[in-house]
């Protein structure tokens, strides 16, 4: 027996494989392509896997490490500010699904026990499926991902009442009192437990263990964490999955929860691709060929209904249009946690073999559709859009008002909702700088408003939201969202709209940045290389490498990795000098110590011993192009050098040096 599982898992490791990378090259998600790999290998084709309960404990795991990875990430104060979201929009759908699905079940002969239970079934969404969508995608934590992630966990959260609930629906409990005050009594403990082990047990238990400086023990001690949560809540009658995501949510608080994470996430995506083989090996193909309509029909009415029902709650909950129908594609699944339900209704013959086999080939077949429906949610919603619909419909019924950007001209605008590009308005902000804000999030743009701050929400991919931000006259702008797709389609609307804009974008990775330059961006910062950057410029640092050594190392790795595709638009006014071929410019303010106050341009000789060249000076606002030789450094001036970083390091040390230092203030 245990040869026989072994044998079923090198299959499907190998299947895996395959799959994994030819879904990669097409650029299709490989959850579809697991799903197809389990219809394929199941009982109604190669027969690989004639008994499919030999994996379903790996899958389960899979779940159970997924779930704790999503709460990893997710933390419980992020949580706690969807609490409107999870309580009210989940129960709004839940209500709604359950309603419809029960109207609808009447038509196909079902008495109401069945259809209510049905409804039950199909209220619930793919919480493995959506999530792990949207983790790839970086959309966690956007304006309609916090919706969906709220509205799934409020499904499995009411997935511990529906378990109880099923019973009494097949007659088989009569003291309900009893088991409605023990179900108080399990949410009232969980929610202490958790609530404990976030704020005292983790952080102090994870520090003694890290301070060990054993990174086995650590990892031992996450997965133990995990795995001992996710039996407590197990035993509460509750599922392993949610246990794992409270389990992450106790640690995502604390310093070491980006440690633990990285770590999780081979393992996750390893035992994830078991959850989703196993799904795709429940669907009996004999059954869906021998009623392929009435299958296609259930699948249709289901997305169908289900899609309009969570587009409703988005928009009850204030989403815009856009908003509404991303959520409703999202969630327009039959989800994972309903084979448990479905099993236990067969069990107590709420429903009968024939709508159970229905109700599964139904289900893994909307999973299957959900990557790509997805995928379309927005392209489609921006095709809707172009139909004269309401402006209630349009906006939301809960709009932001409207706030009045001034003319500006030469100022900064930036894109994203992210931390980066917070911090970039606070300090245009602190510096006096124009700049606007355009924020994809109503309630984050709406907090930066109260606090004074020009900031318009919108997506900034319509060019009336880039316009209301006077783009068109805007010198720089900054595009902070991380997602390939959606920044390469704002950089073309900016580009279209001026082409004249300095265009900087925050990339996640370095292999994106060719894509970025080409549609139109004049400045890259790949994520990932420039926090090594920043990490080997510490560790230089550390080992009392001269500053100006430094920047020269840093300048060249720079243009080593990326340096190529630097700056690739030339203009012709002195914003323009920042971007020239490889070149930089940077600005250099002349202190009052500074050794080169009174001393002339020509004297410094840059050009000749650095090889930068000094663009242009600004002297108590006024801006002189060109300088002449002749000119006198004066405190307070700002220097514009030009020249390749770490040409522009050295001339940087020389301009900035104290007269207190050394005179040999140019290198022989």
């Amino acid at each position: 027996m245990a040869l026989g599982i072994l044998k079923n898992i090198v299959i499907i490791f190998a299947l895996s494989t395959i799959v994994n990378y030819l879904f990669t090259k097409i650029k299709v998600p490989t959850i579809l392509g697991y799903l197809l790999t389990g219809v394929l290998v199941g009982p109604s084709l190669l027969g690989l896997f004639n008994s499919p309960h030999d994996i379903e404990l790996i899958a389960e795991i899979g779940v159970v490490m997924l779930l704790f990875s999503i709460g990893l990430e997710f933390s419980l104060n992020h949580l706690l500010k969807i609490r409107k979201i999870v309580f009210l929009g989940g129960f709004l759908q839940l209500v709604l699904t359950v309603l419809v699905t029960l109207f609808i079940a009447r038509g196909y002969d079902i008495d109401w026990k069945g259809s209510l239970f049905l409804g039950f079934l199909t209220a619930l969404s793919s919480t493995a499926v959506v999530l792990k969508i949207l983790q790839g995608r970086a959309e966690l934590t956007s304006n309609y991902g916090r919706t969906v992630l709220g509205i799934l966990i409020f499904q499995d959260l009411v997935l511990v009442p529906l378990l109880l609930f099923t019973p009494m629906l097949g007659g088989q409990v009569t003291d309900t009192g009893h088991q409605f005050l023990l179900l108080i009594f399990k949410a009232v403990f969980i929610i202490g437990f958790i609530y404990v082990g976030n704020r005292w047990l983790m952080p102090k238990l994870l520090h003694a263990i890290a301070m060990t400086r054993n990174q086995e023990l650590f990892m031992m001690s996450i997965l133990l964490i995990c795995m001992a949560v996710a039996l407590l809540t197990s035993e509460l009658g509750m599922s392993l999955a949610f246990g794992a995501f409270l389990a992450g949510l106790m640690i995502s608080d604390t310093q070491y929860s980006h440690n633990a994470f990285g770590n999780l996430i081979p393992l996750k995506d390893l035992f994830a691709s078991f959850f989703f083989i196993s799904i795709g090996i429940l669907l009996d193909l004999n059954f869906v060929a021998d009623h392929a309509w009435l299958v296609l029909l259930t699948v249709i009415v289901v997305v169908f209904f289900k899609a309009l029902m969570a587009s409703g709650t988005a928009f009850l909950l204030g989403h815009t249009f856009k908003g509404t129908i991303m959520v409703g594609f999202a969630l327009c699944q039959v989800g994972e946690f309903s084979f448990i339900l479905a099993k236990m209704g067969l069990d107590f013959e709420i429903i009968s073999s024939f709508y159970y086999q229905l109700f599964l080939a139904t289900a893994v077949i909307t999973m299957a559709l959900t990557p790509m429906l997805m995928e379309v949610s927005r392209p489609f919603s921006n095709l809707l859009l172009r139909l004269p619909l309401p402006d209630k419909l349009v906006n939301g019924i809960f709009p932001l008002p409207q706030v009045d950007i001034p003319e500006l001209k030469n100022h900064l605008v930036f894109i994203g909702k992210d931390s980066r590009a917070l911090n970039l308005s606070v300090m245009a902000r602190n510096l006096d700088l124009a700049y606007v804000s355009i924020v994809f999030d109503p309630d984050a743009a709406r907090k930066r408003q109260l606090k004074g701050e020009t900031v318009i929400y919108g997506d900034a991919m319509n060019e009336p939201i880039l316009l209301r931000a006077h783009v068109d006259k805007a010198d720089i702008v900054v595009i902070s969202i991380g997602n390939l797709i959606t920044s390469m389609a704002v950089i073309e609307k900016v580009r279209s709209i001026n082409p004249h804009a300095y265009i900087i974008v925050r990339s996640k990775k370095v292999e994106d940045i060719e894509d970025l330059y080409n549609i139109g961006a004049n400045k890259v910062i790949p994520e990932e290389f420039e926090t090594s950057i920043e990490l080997f410029d510490r560790v230089l640092a550390k080992l009392l490498i001269p500053r100006r050594e430094i920047e020269t190392v840093l300048g060249r790795i720079r243009d080593d990795n990326y340096g190529i595709f630097r700056d690739n638009e030339v203009r012709t006014d002195l914003s323009a000098l920042r971007t020239f071929a490889s070149f930089e410019i940077s600005a250099v303010r002349i202190e009052a110590d500074s050794r080169v106050v009174g001393k002339s341009i020509v004297e410094l000789q840059l050009r000749n011993i650095y090889s930068v060249t000094i663009a242009a000076l600004l002297r108590k606002k006024e801006l002189l192009d060109n300088p002449d030789p002749e000119t006198i450094f004066e405190t307070g001036d700002i220097v514009y050098l030009m020249g390749r970083p770490e040409q522009i390091a050295r001339a940087t040390e020389l301009l900035a040096k104290s007269s207190k230092q050394s005179d040999e203030y140019v290198e022989t």
